[in-house]
């Protein structure tokens, strides 16, 4: 593929993720707010209710590798950005009038197991698609366009979801999101279908990629504890302290991860992803703590800045680690495993840390990402730096 292709493929990619991540992104900050200050529940459902999507995503991520795999990665993320627009428009239904308190969670909670099924077959899909039609050796550049896009949208969807909200409630946030979608299945209606690859070797069964990759997952669960924990908290936070200016947290995580990207994202490719992701940590680390014991909103501002810079590249940063493991045949299947210990990171961080505001303050929700970033370093830390060659049939 040239030059000009490869850049061309990649544009669309992370205009078409920027997109549909923004059905993602207007609702996030405000589905624990719903949830609190409007049901009146408390904090721990609060976070239960952003963490729950992220539950039905770790139980599709094998079905949506298999799928990607076997069948088609085009119809997996398609099918996944319809999930998209169902799911919003499932969660908007929580905001009608006169409904009882507990049927409007329990409506919404449907809705959000749904957007997590249409997460897992859409990132895969797409991601699998691209790796297939671009070849893995540009598989670095492949997982930070994604990441960009897809925080790039955090960072406007944030702000947006939370200015719609203020104004025309919660209803008009998940019609939004319903909406939004749209365009990126439009831009890849006409893309053409990528083969499946066919072996005649057996297969490695999906615990035994499991264990093979493990400790690349685990990298990016403790990384994802950070990220979940701002964006479920720091609007509750910001109010507890009396600041103003929560939305801009949200917009310089953004911001941050995205100037990452743009600056960093081929690193992985050339000098490996261990490196990488050691010094996207130490930063994480840094961003945590000032969160966690700012004394004024300027302080806790550079801190979601750093945070977004930290965790920018060990997603990627370990993809690339990934992605030298295991045979094109199950990409699909490798990545959906990979993919799902930050599921596990977004599904549970969330709840564990309303716990802990309950119980404490929101700042402590901020130590609880500190010290998964400080277990993320010495995980990294043991990994054996190389450079395996990627493994690789295609063109």
């Amino acid at each position: 593929m040239s030059q000009v292709s490869l850049k061309q493929s990649l544009a669309k990619l992370g205009f078409a993720l920027f997109l549909t991540y923004l059905s993602v992104a207007m609702a996030l900050p405000v589905v624990s707010v719903f949830v609190i200050e409007v049901l009146k529940f408390p904090n721990w459902l609060g976070g239960a209710a952003v963490g729950v999507s992220f539950v039905a995503t770790i139980l599709s991520r094998k079905h949506a590798g298999n799928f990607a795999d076997a069948k088609s990665s085009k119809k997996c993320f398609m099918l996944g950005f319809f999930f998209y627009m169902a799911a919003a428009l499932v969660c908007m239904a929580a905001a009608i009038s006169g409904m009882s308190a507990s049927v409007a969670l329990a409506i919404l909670i449907a809705g959000r197991l749904l957007l997590g099924i249409g997460e897992s077959m859409a990132t895969v899909g797409l991601t699998n698609w691209h790796f297939s039609r671009l070849g893995p050796s540009h598989s670095g550049k492949i997982l930070s366009i994604f990441g960009m896009a897809m925080y790039g949208a955090f960072a406007l969807g944030g702000p947006v979801g939370l200015t719609l909200y203020k104004y025309f409630g919660f209803a008009s946030v998940m019609l939004a999101s319903s909406i939004v979608p749209i365009i990126g299945v439009i831009m890849f209606l006409t893309s053409p279908e990528v083969v499946p690859h066919k072996t005649t070797e057996a297969k490695k069964s999906f615990l035994n990629l499991l264990g093979t990759i493990w400790k690349q997952g685990l990298a990016v669960t403790l990384q994802g504890v950070g990220f979940a924990v701002l964006g479920a908290f720091i609007l509750l936070y910001f109010k507890e302290q009396g600041w103003p200016y929560a939305g801009v947290g949200l917009s310089l995580f953004g911001i941050g991860f995205v100037i990452s990207r743009i600056l960093f994202g081929a690193l992985p490719d050339k000098i490996g992803g261990v490196k990488v992701a050691l010094v996207s940590l130490m930063v994480e680390t840094v961003g945590q703590s000032l969160l966690w014991l700012a004394p004024h909103y300027s302080l806790a501002l550079i801190g979601a800045l750093l945070t977004g810079l930290g965790c920018s590249m060990i997603y990627p940063a370990m993809g690339v680690e990934v992605i030298k493991r295991v045979s094109p045949e199950q990409r699909g299947t490798a990545f959906g495993g990979f993919a799902m210990f930050q599921d596990i990171a977004y599904a549970f961080s969330a709840p564990i840390a309303g716990v802990l505001a309950d119980n404490f303050s929101y700042s402590s929700t901020f130590l609880f990402g500190f010290i998964a970033a400080v277990v993320g370093i010495i995980i990294v830390r043991s990994m054996r730096i190389n450079n395996l060659p990627i493994k690789n049939t295609e063109n």
